[in-house]
């Protein structure tokens, strides 16, 4: 069964769009060894004074200044088939992390947010659970059917990415094989479960209650 708080991400991202300021978001930086910033996310972010484990990227946004003085934990890939985002999961997975939270996948630009939040969907794909969680809440991306738990009344959007047979369980609206992303979205659950019945994968989105 699945729920916002009960993920155990081995890894952070931060992204270069807005920095959650959400307890529930921020809380999977606490303790955490792992955290990448994708290139010019870390001139913000380092200047919050927070710790930083590598800096991951192309490297067109990030400061001279932080390249050359933390240049020991950059990691430079120039390939620009791939967003900074892409490049650090690729990253992480090559440490044989599988479990990433990414925080400020969001808003700054509507497009890469549109961008990084599809990518979920790639990444589970090559085996990788990464989450985006955001002030409001967590996209989720899924394979096949999945319970999730959180309490009645939670509002829930589902985007398919070719996912067929899709029906659910303790969900206000029915649901069915969307063929546009809105189709899926501005629903509520009925209970503190609900079960999504699916072939293939979707993206889930889940607000905070």
């Amino acid at each position: 069964m699945d729920s916002i708080t009960d993920f155990s991400p081995e890894a952070v991202i931060i992204d270069a769009g807005s920095l959650p300021k959400n307890p529930i978001a921020l809380r999977w930086l606490e303790g955490c060894e792992r955290v990448v910033c994708c290139d010019g996310a870390a001139n913000r972010y380092l200047a919050l004074g927070l710790p930083v484990w590598r800096i991951v990227g192309d490297c067109d946004s990030l400061d001279a200044e932080i390249r050359r003085t933390y240049g020991e934990i950059v990691r430079r890939f120039p390939d620009q088939e791939t967003n900074d985002q892409t490049k650090a999961v690729r990253y992480l997975a090559g440490k044989g992390v599988s479990r990433i939270a990414i925080l400020g996948a969001t808003g700054m630009r509507e497009d890469h947010t549109i961008g990084n939040i599809s990518l979920l969907v790639d990444y589970l794909r090559q085996g990788i659970d990464a989450r985006a969680f955001t002030d409001y809440g967590v996209f989720i991306a899924v394979d096949g059917t999945r319970d999730f738990f959180c309490p009645a009344g939670t509002k829930v959007s589902i985007f398919n990415f070719g996912a067929t047979g899709l029906r659910a369980e303790g969900l206000k609206y029915p649901l069915r094989d969307f063929d546009s992303w809105w189709q899926g979205t501005l629903n509520v659950t009925t209970a503190e479960t609900f079960r999504i019945h699916a072939e293939g994968n979707y993206l889930v989105f889940l607000n905070y209650w």
